[in-house]
């Protein structure tokens, strides 16, 4: 797998610790809160260190069943070590291009800040299409634009800047899909019907700039990138915390949010 993707070492628990509280659990609360009522079985892709996951299991009932399933095994294992054993709950690594499971095997297919990441992404939501029950609900967010989520902009600006013959291009996957109208598009190709795509805002708050750089420039695969084309880490944190703080407070550090959220039906 290439380093662009790749969440190994000790990214996951780093992601997890000074990313997750700020960007992803603001849309994993709003996720799991469109979980359909009479929902018992979800699949949930994609589920990295379990933000999500957490929420779901909260709005499923004590009969439901939660498959939560992420293509980096050390994402699961970081996943699986925080959250509490529950016998609603299986983990399992899957492709979301070749999902082991069968067809109409369940009632929602979940997945927030996945699909950016994934080679053939028609293929992959035909196959969430194929494994929901006719009528089933497909739930899918992904980031705006950069421009719209400037904290992440300032990163991706001073990498850009501190290599500009040989940027790391990892930051531009996770903002790769902001275009509602194609998103919507891509959804009805895939075969859904009922294609809703609301763009929510929301607030980012970290507990200091410092704590966000480090998640920002640690805790994700662009230090795999910044790692090979030689950069003094330190330094280069401390640059992309001191121009966090400048634009968004040093502690708290608080910026603005924007995501596309994703309603189907199978």
């Amino acid at each position: 797998m290439s380093s662009v993707t790749s969440f190994v070492g000790q990214i996951p628990e780093l992601y997890e610790r000074h990313l997750g509280p700020v960007l992803f659990e603001p849309y994993a609360r709003d996720l799991a809160a469109r979980l359909p009522p009479d929902t018992r079985r979800v699949l949930e892709i994609a589920s990295g260190t379990g933000r999500v996951t957490r929420h779901l299991l909260a709005a499923l009932p004590a009969e439901g069943e939660l498959v939560a399933t992420d293509l980096n095994e050390p994402m699961i294992a970081e996943g699986r070590a925080r959250l509490p054993e529950d016998p609603r709950l299986r983990w399992q690594t899957a492709d979301a291009q070749a999902l082991p499971f069968g067809d109409g095997a369940f009632d929602v297919v979940a997945c927030q800040f996945g699909l950016m990441f994934v080679p053939d992404k028609l293929l992959a939501l035909r196959e969430m299409r194929r494994v929901l029950r006719p009528g089933g609900t497909l739930l899918l967010s992904t980031w705006d634009e950069v421009a719209r989520n400037p904290a992440t902009q300032v990163l991706q600006e001073l990498a850009m800047a501190a290599f500009p013959a040989d940027p790391p291009m990892f930051m531009k996957t996770p903002f790769s899909m902001p275009d509602p109208i194609a998103l919507r598009t891509l959804m009805l190709d895939a075969g859904f019907g009922e294609v809703q795509v609301e763009t929510v805002a929301k607030i980012g708050e970290a507990s200091s700039a410092a704590d966000l750089a480090t998640g920002f420039v640690r805790g994700n695969p662009l230090w795999g990138q910044l790692v090979e084309r030689g950069v003094d880490g330190d330094a280069f944190q401390a640059r992309v915390a001191e121009e966090l703080a400048r634009a968004f407070g040093a502690a708290p550090c608080r910026s603005a949010l924007s995501a596309h959220v994703v309603s189907a039906t199978a």
